[in-house]
């Protein structure tokens, strides 16, 4: 699905893939970033934001936190990351980001609690009052006063499993009134996640009933004289829906796929934002009418319902229609050792063929390397550099 987009929007980057890679200096499970895309696209979010008056923190886990990747949104007018974790948090911190907000989809571990503050987070989102006092004693310990985020909830919200926590919606003046008691704290808004998703039905992005959430407790800090809240509603961003978000309040938005042109309907219309993202193996081995290609990053964000999945197979830098394959996947409950490829009919694969794919990443849950490659939107594309999924850089060839 995203691949079709990939060869229509942006041929180049498959065509480096293949040549970096048949020339050896790409190797094998590798996410391949076009960091002059990403550039592209930050900057049409960064405007879109200003236009709006909503702060913007770029969301870097999808990419492994690649140095590279976190360069080009710099370069594009986002300096500041969301962290998810605290590996987020040190990677993008290395690679020369400011920490906007840190804590928000997993909580700052205690014995953590001192190294987040020492990196400045400008938000730090809380779940309990616990969570709170620990922000507030570390940030007040590295002399800093910390800006707090409640995360809200209420009934007909919508969370993902295992993603649940927060204070309840109906407390949130109180809540704010006991984050202001801790030394080191500061009450600053409230957040909350998913506000917006994706409707397979109406093909649109679509607040969820948490923004509604998020209204009333905004509303309910007003009449208590709270003034000045922030209010973090990340989900699905992209420039599109920029607007909406303002719509609804928010004065912060989170971009993550829509940094690299692959949030849900990225793959159903061409929005402004560059697809700036492939994934690139190279076949093993033939065994029983299938070619069989390094795994490693083959998890694919289930966005969608499962579809037949493709793609290209080739020594040559192509995007031409006849390299398309056929692939198979092992399911996400399996380790992806292999991609199965079909190998039948004429010009099979051969050992040592590129296999690019296109397809919707969470580089940061696989053993993948990625990598940034500059110069595609000029015809010379170069290698910039190749990290693990931790945002380590790697010593490719050497090592």
């Amino acid at each position: 699905m995203f691949l079709d987009v990939l060869r229509r929007r942006n041929p180049g980057l498959i065509e480096a893939a293949i040549r970096l890679h048949q020339d050896n200096l790409l190797p094998a499970n590798t996410y391949v970033i076009d960091t002059d895309a990403a550039e592209h696209n930050a900057r049409i979010i960064r405007e879109a934001a200003d236009r709006a008056g909503l702060k913007v923190f770029g969301m870097t886990k999808q990419m492994s936190r690649n140095a590279a990747f976190c360069a080009a949104l710099m370069r594009g007018g986002i300096s500041e990351s969301v962290a998810v974790d605290m590996e987020c948090a040190r990677a993008t911190h290395r690679a020369g980001m400011g920490l906007g907000h840190l804590g928000h989809l997993v909580q700052v571990p205690r014995a953590e609690a001192n190294a987040a503050a020492a990196m400045m987070p400008r938000y730090w989102t809380v779940f309990n009052d616990e969570k709170a006092r620990e922000a507030g004693a570390a940030m007040q310990q590295a002399g800093h006063e910390g800006q707090l985020l409640a995360r809200i909830f209420a009934s007909g919200d919508t969370f993902y499993n295992g993603h649940e926590g927060g204070f309840p919606a109906e407390d949130i003046v109180a809540v704010a009134d006991r984050i202001d008691a801790i030394g080191g704290a500061r009450f600053a808004g409230i957040t909350t996640f998913p506000a917006q998703l994706f409707d397979a039905r109406s093909r649109r992005i679509v607040p969820t009933h948490n923004t509604e959430t998020l209204r009333r407790a905004a509303e309910a800090l007003a009449r208590a004289g709270r003034k000045d809240i922030e209010i973090n509603a990340p989900g699905t961003t992209s420039s599109v829906i920029i607007e909406a978000l303002k719509d609804v309040g928010a004065t912060q938005c989170e971009p993550g796929h829509g940094l690299t042109g692959t949030t849900p309907l990225h793959a159903l219309e061409d929005l402004p934002e560059l697809p700036a993202v492939a994934y690139v193996s190279e076949v093993s081995h033939i065994h029983q009418q299938r070619a069989y290609c390094f795994g490693g990053g083959l998890y694919i964000d289930p966005v969608f319902p499962d579809y037949a999945l493709k793609a290209i197979v080739s020594r040559e830098p192509t995007t031409d229609a006849s390299a398309l394959r056929g692939v198979e996947i092992p399911p996400p409950a399996a380790i992806d050792y292999y991609g199965m490829i079909d190998a039948s009919g004429p010009a099979s694969p051969r050992v040592g063929d590129s296999v690019v794919f296109g397809f919707r990443p969470q580089a940061f849950v696989t053993r993948a390397y990625v990598a940034g490659i500059s110069g595609i939107s000029r015809g010379a594309p170069k290698l910039e550099a190749i990290h693990d999924s931790y945002g380590h850089p790697i010593n490719w060839p050497a090592w």
